[in-house]
């Protein structure tokens, strides 16, 4: 039986080929077992009685497992491979076939276990046996739509396990019932496996099961947690926060585990740092201990400059002071200046120049001040700089490849693009958007069906390779909106004005244009550079009005209407197919004009418009994926979102478990459907809240290159593959993805970094950095705007959510402005109340109330401001009321109606 595949690689000299390479499948590949007969008939096994070959399995395994007494063989997955490989090389586990699949895996992933699991095979007095079961037309499988690739090589082992039992069953040599166990640490594959009739142990039941081997049991790895606590000051070593170092583990005796009490915030006390670790030490039970350990070594210093603020000495005309920095993972810093007074109440930037090894503090050096502590310019330059922003003026080298104003579009630009200028186009964003990115169109075709086209402005046109420009944009990688300003990654001059699809003016698009039917089924698709003119730049409410109002007929709106449609039936196949919606609370900030500062605060209110651009952006996305990938499978950048692990999903079934609901977790499709389902009469603001608990459980999506990886799948949308092509103007992975799409149709000549695999995926690590950058430093200047928003409102009353349990505190969700805070039942120098929490539930009972997650709350909000540098909101209950511990309900505040608003949908594209 013969398969072929075909890629596109990289030449020397630069240019494209495609191989094909073809898959040739067998039913002459050996079992491995001596004495079976099927294999025997082909005259290629040894017979009965003869020794085995180097790489073959004995006759007759032997085995002291208990939990398993008959002869069997082992078959392990690559995660056991990988991570246990110290039990395999062990002369007592013998008898073992090793997948093709699973070499193909561990040598992809690590170079020296692969040598070793090599060196194991090789050695005839171990009997392992290496089963080439991608190549066997019995096990051979194709990867499923929708199915990642892990998943797909989990699912390959299962069926290799099934093969050898079935096959070994077929012969009459097998008097001693001989079978073939899996070994996986897996717990869905195990689950899967043992659905299909499959004996499966993980490695750890397995190896203590072998009561004449109990040595073993030390050499087992730890791989329930890659992450190793470390507590305390003595344990920290001298280590700083992004430090790479060498950790030793401390004996079992010594671990410790992540507390659920919260520590109250005592602002610039100087304290003993090691009391919270204590704390942490004396109220975990040794049956939730992790893996801790202490810092023996810095492998490489990771210090950057440090924004925040210096604690004068208390000693007269000192001149050796503490620095404070902004963030709390980083440790004080003694400097020296002259300059203390001046600089008390101020931002300034310290740098770290060593630790001595009898120091308490690291010595360092003030470098310059950032203004004054609390003004609005100087807290912005602050999370901008903590969290890497790249936001100096554009140079005039960038500049200086910026197109000539005035700027037209030539006869000989449009011989090379497609004219577009006669349809209805029109572009729907928020309100005051300036870098329009895409625009919509959609008529009817003379044949009966609707051409659909999403326009994308066309900025690598604008962006060459190599030059200063292009540079700049690949090293900001994104731009970073702020809630009063917009860092761009492009000058404005492209951002909003000849990149920027605005109405009524021409401008350059890359267009992916659809033919469907009324059914949203796709007919035929066409990519091509285009010249475009916007006939209406729109909000989401004015496009909204247009399709709600009946009298309004014009062809934009018939456009609409058609989109509209098309993009409810598009929704519901991908929900269909097992895409997640989740939730997040985002907010609007409403700035006064004059002063800048926050005057209301609201949450975002979601319309039918934002759902109908979403589904065609994503549609988009998805066809250039595909293209990209179809010509160029070493070198496409792609975006994936990993499946979360099950343990991720704990709180959430927890929670669901406390209001007598069921979430299932096996798949994206089954955690959709119970997320469908979960209601509770009286309480319609819970699947919301629920939704916003699963966006926590979700990993991280991020940027790769095809030829890096081997998991493709976008987990939140059930897409097997998916990129970013819709936002070029915002996004450095977007230009790339216009590039590549640009040579797949001749429109554009490629170059040597473009098909680089190892250049792309170093790309790739710089924007999902900087993208990551990008969210913190948006949610820090959310936090310092609702700051600036609860100091002018004062003290305010409103309705919450419990959203997370903890040992002595609650966080509270409050819908109306999108907000998270932490009520606290112990605090510093009060009695503290009665408290009982329970682990499993979760919940907490305090002075006989219990508290569950999502259960409604009234507390009162403020601003405490005693700590000029980390000025917080402070949440104090009001209802339920606990004697001693509620406070009175303000009164001076107006009584206005509770809103329960919609939550902004989580992105996880």
């Amino acid at each position: 039986m013969l398969k072929s595949k075909s890629f596109v690689k990289k030449t020397r000299s630069g240019g494209v080929l495609k191989v094909v390479r073809e898959h040739y499948l067998r039913d002459d590949i050996l079992c491995g077992w001596a004495p079976c007969e099927e294999c025997g008939s082909r005259g290629r096994c040894p017979s009965p009685g003869q020794n085995p070959t180097p790489s073959g399995l004995t006759d007759n395994p032997h085995t002291d497992s208990q939990l398993c007494p008959r002869p069997h063989y082992l078959l392990p997955d690559t995660n056991v491979v990988l991570h246990q490989i110290d039990i395999l090389e062990d002369p007592a586990i013998q008898n073992v076939v090793i997948l093709q699949t699973v070499l193909q895996e561990v040598r992809h992933r690590s170079a020296p276990v692969y040598k070793r699991i090599k060196d194991v095979i090789n050695n005839p007095e171990k009997h392992f046996y290496t089963f080439t079961n991608e190549h066997h037309k019995d096990t051979y499988i194709e990867q499923e739509q929708g199915e990642s690739a892990n998943d797909r090589n989990d699912r390959a082992i299962r069926i290799a396990v099934k093969w050898y039992n079935e096959h070994l069953k077929k012969s009459q040599n097998n008097t001693l019932q001989l079978q073939v166990i899996l070994i996986t640490n897996d717990r869905k594959n195990k689950e899967r496996a043992v659905e299909d009739g499959l004996v499966a142990f993980t490695c750890d039941e397995y190896v203590k099961s072998l009561v004449g081997n109990p040595e073993l049991v030390d050499r087992l790895a730890c791989v329930s947690g890659a992450t190793i606590l470390i507590q305390g000051l003595k344990n920290l070593n001298r280590a700083i926060h992004e430090d790479v170092v060498a950790v030793e583990l401390l004996p079992k005796a010594m671990w410790v585990a992540p507390s659920a009490i919260v520590l109250q915030d005592e602002g610039q006390v100087e304290a003993d740092e090691d009391e919270g670790a204590g704390l942490l030490k004396n109220v975990t039970a040794k049956t939730c201990s992790k893996p801790t350990g202490k810092v023996v070594g810095i492998i490489k210093r990771n210090w950057r400059p440090y924004c925040g603020m210096i604690s004068k000495s208390q000693i007269k005309e000192s001149t050796r002071h503490l620095f404070t920095p902004a963030d709390r993972r980083i440790p004080r810093i003694r400097i020296e200046t002259r300059q203390s007074s001046a600089l008390e109440n101020q931002r300034v930037i310290v740098v770290i120049d060593g630790w001595p090894r009898n120091s308490r503090y690291p010595n360092g050096h003030f470098v310059r001040s950032l203004g004054n502590a609390g003004d609005k310019e100087t807290e912005t330059e602050v999370l901008l700089l903590e969290h890497d922003v790249p936001h100096h003026p554009f140079s005039q080298a960038v500049l200086s490849f910026l197109p000539k104003m005035p700027w037209i579009i030539t006869e000989e630009d449009l011989k090379k693009r497609m004219d577009l200028r006669h349809l209805y186009i029109c572009s729907v964003d928020p309100p005051g958007c300036t870098d329009i990115d895409d625009a919509l169109h959609c008529r009817e075709l003379e044949n009966g069906n609707l051409e659909v086209g999403v326009h994308i402005a066309d900025v690598s046109h604008f962006i060459r390779p190599g030059n200063a420009l292009d540079q700049e944009s690949a090293n900001r990688g994104t731009t970073v909106y702020l809630c009063d300003k917009r860092i761009d990654m492009v000058p404005e001059l492209l951002s909003s004005n000849l990149c920027s699809l605005r109405s009524n003016v021409e401008r350059f698009a890359f267009s992916c244009i659809w033919e469907m039917t009324h059914n949203a089924e796709i007919l035929h698709t066409m990519y091509t550079k285009s010249v475009i003119n916007s006939k209406a730049s729109l909000t989401y409410a004015e496009a909204q009005m247009r399709i709600d109002d009946e009298s309004m007929n014009d062809e934009v709106t018939l456009g609409l209407r058609r989109l509209n449609k098309l993009a409810k039936i598009l929704k519901k196949r991908r929900i269909d197919n097992g895409a997640l919606t989740l939730s997040s609370p985002e907010v609007r900030f409403h700035i006064d004009s004059e002063t800048h500062d926050p005057i209301d605060l609201q949450t975002k209110e979601l319309k039918e418009t934002n759902s109908m651009v979403e589904e065609f952006m994503l549609l988009a996305n998805i066809s250039v994926a595909k293209k990209i990938y179809e010509e160029f499978s070493e070198c496409a950048l792609l975006r994936k979102h990993p499946a979360p692990p099950p343990s991720n999903y704990d709180i959430l079934v927890k929670a669901a478990k406390s209001k007598n609901l069921d979430v299932k977790t096996d798949s994206a499709k089954a955690l959709a459907d119970s997320l469908d389902k979960a209601e509770v009469p009286g309480s319609p603001y819970l699947n919301t809240l629920l939704r916003i608990l699963t966006t926590r459980c979700m990993m991280q999506a991020v940027y790769f290159c095809s030829g890096m990886d081997t998991d493709f799948h976008h987990f939140g949308l059930a897409s097997p593959i998916y990129t970013h092509f819709t936002s070029p103007i915002r996004r450095y992975s977007d230009v790339i993805v216009h590039r590549l799409l640009a040579v797949a149709i001749n429109a554009d000549s490629t170059y040597p970094d473009l098909m680089d695999k190892h250049k792309q995926q170093a790309l790739c690590n710089n924007l999902n950095y900087r993208h990551k950058m990008a969210q913190y430093s948006q949610r820090a200047s959310v936090a310092f705007h609702t700051q600036l928003f609860f100091k002018s409102k004062g003290i305010v009353d409103e309705v919450g959510y419990v959203l997370f349990v903890k040992k002595n505190a609650i966080v509270v969700l409050i819908p109306k402005f999108g907000l998270e805070g932490t009520v606290l039942f112990e605090e510093k120098g009060k009695q503290s109340p009665k408290l009982q929490y329970n682990q499993e539930v979760p919940s907490l009972t305090v002075e006989g109330i219990i508290f569950n997650m999502f259960d409604k709350v009234t507390v009162t909000i403020t601003l405490d401001a005693s700590n000029v540098q980390h000025q917080k909101i402070r949440m104090a209950l009001v209802e339920p009321v606990i004697p001693g511990v509620s406070v009175p309900r303000n009164t001076a505040q107006e009584n206005t109606s509770i809103e329960e608003p919609e939550m902004k949908k989580a992105k996880l594209n």
